[in-house]
């Protein structure tokens, strides 16, 4: 199945096949009828929860205490009684349930949302949607097959200041759009680093937290605000779990670009450049990077930076002291022949010319579970801001750039500088990552501490690297049973061929 055609293949196929956009046991047809589970929520989930309010009727947690803590809370603060679990296995068994909320590590996001989609229910997944390439396409796949409405929880994609915008832009009214740099500069310390594997506590379900990712120890000194230990958060860092903050804060980021240069697909090529440099630690994602996807019409380019802008900031204030680029911290700026647009936030868009005047402005959000109930009562995913095939393609392009910064080598500032001159757009933001590392005592002229991903070709129709076998492998990953991510795709294809 070819990427392009997927959307409006799959569904004309899933009609002809009888697999309709179905409705659930339950058949709630008002909003307010709606039953929801939280899977997941010591981080984002809990704000899934307040959104979500009195629709929440089970919580499920790997964590016994994080699980216990907030039924509790829920009840002296709302006064609602939730059932729980610790294994969402068990959890979508229930027929009563509608819809679940997933907002667990990104490593078993698409496994939950796909086990859920077979169950039968709705599904809000957190950003990224995946761990890998493959497993968003399954994911995807998923949502046609099983007739499901399935938001990912991109929550800029329910602004309407954001959407008047890109459609204002994609209208031409600053010109042709030339190319799109998202900045994700968002501080992030060390994790430091143990002499000693870390050992999960009694209250935490080991087997589950791992599911489908390598039973690897790790070595981070992980402790909770009461002095014990946990897993939780620092997994972002580690790629085994997580994806940097390229895949953190910066899918939201790499969406809205994407949004507005008006790409639906991914990128023909892409490259990466980076390190994990300031510090040693026990993290191996980048906290300093660049991804350059090189779209036909206009390229994206995509900056992370973790370091504050000067060292001295290192020891205090490094929130408050982060780099910025043409007043985007953490947005995206949209330059086009006229003018060009700044996203600092979920919210609002700001047009100037190229004298920096300011030509127009929108500022208005809105609630992106209230857009996922709505669609869930009408039984229609065509009512969602972000349904998850946006989700997968954002998800995929931050993916395939770590994919580039993973199959790389170190390599000398002189003789990758000396490679990217080419390309004015990315020989500029190499060179200001370069004065970024400068300013945080970073040697980048001596031995060589920059890794230099290698150029990668990929088909936008299949999502495969081409000629590229090692691509291809990191395009996926060996899932450890029996937390099997399944080809649902594959699945998909054949029913729709039996079915004519």
């Amino acid at each position: 199945m070819h990427r392009r055609h997927f959307l409006e293949t799959t569904l004309g196929a899933a009609a002809a096949a009888g697999m309709v956009w179905s409705s659930r046991a339950s058949a709630a047809s008002d909003v307010a009828d709606i039953r929801v589970a939280q899977i997941g929520f010591r981080g984002q989930g809990s704000s899934h929860i307040n959104n979500l309010g009195k629709h929440v009727v089970a919580l499920c947690d790997v964590d016994e205490e994080v699980l216990n803590n907030k039924a509790n809370e829920l009840k002296e603060s709302l006064g609602i009684t939730v059932d729980k679990y610790s294994d969402y296995r068990k959890l979508l068994e229930r027929k009563d349930i509608d819809a679940v909320s997933i907002a667990t590590p990104n490593h078993t996001h698409a496994l939950i949302a796909i086990a859920a989609a077979q169950a039968g229910k709705d599904v809000y997944v957190e950003k990224p949607v995946s761990n890998n390439i493959w497993e968003g396409r399954q994911l995807a796949a998923a949502a046609r097959k099983f007739g499901r409405v399935i938001q990912c929880g991109t929550q800029s994609r329910s602004s309407p200041a954001l959407k008047q915008g890109a459609e204002w832009v994609q209208a031409g009214e600053l010109g042709p759009i030339r190319y799109a740099v998202a900045t994700c500069y968002k501080a992030r310390p060390s994790i430091g680093k143990s002499d000693t594997a870390f050992t999960f506590p009694s209250t935490i379900d080991r087997d589950l937290w791992i599911g489908p990712a390598a039973d690897e120890a790790f070595y981070r000194p992980v402790k909770n605000s009461q002095g014990g230990k946990n897993p939780h958060y620092d997994w972002h860092w580690d790629f085994n779990t997580g994806a940097g903050d390229l895949g953190n804060q910066g899918i939201h980021q790499m969406d809205i670009a994407r949004w507005f240069l008006g790409e639906k697909g991914m990128a023909p090529r892409v490259f990466s450049v980076g390190g994990r440099l300031g510090y040693d630690d026990a993290g191996n994602t980048p906290n300093t990077q660049i991804v350059y996807q090189a779209y036909e019409k206009a390229p994206l380019l995509f900056e992370v930076r973790g370091l504050p802008r000067a060292k001295k900031f290192q020891e205090n204030g490094w929130g408050d002291n982060m780099d910025r680029f043409r007043g985007s911290g953490v947005g995206v700026v949209v330059q086009c022949e006229n003018g060009y647009v700044l996203v600092p936030n979920y919210s609002s868009v700001i047009a100037f010319d190229n004298d920096g005047n300011k030509v127009k402005e929108w500022d208005e959000g809105a609630g992106h579970h209230d857009n996922w109930l709505k669609a869930i009562a009408a039984h229609d995913p065509k009512l969602l801001n972000a349904e998850v095939q946006e989700g997968h393609l954002s998800s995929a392009l931050c993916h395939s750039g770590n994919v580039s910064y993973r199959l790389g080598a170190k390599t000398p500032t002189g003789e990758i500088a000396e490679r990217l001159a080419a390309n004015e757009l990315l020989a500029n933001s190499f060179e200001r990552m370069l004065g970024h590392l400068r300013a945080n005592g970073v040697d980048v002229d001596g031995d060589a501490v920059l890794t230099m991903g290698e150029w990668l070709n990929l088909d936008p129709a299949t999502e495969k690297f081409v000629d590229n076998d090692k691509a291809n492998e990191l395009r996926t990953r060996v899932y450890r049973k029996p937390f099997v991510v399944p080809d649902v795709e594959s699945e998909l294809a054949t029913q729709s061929a039996a079915a004519g």
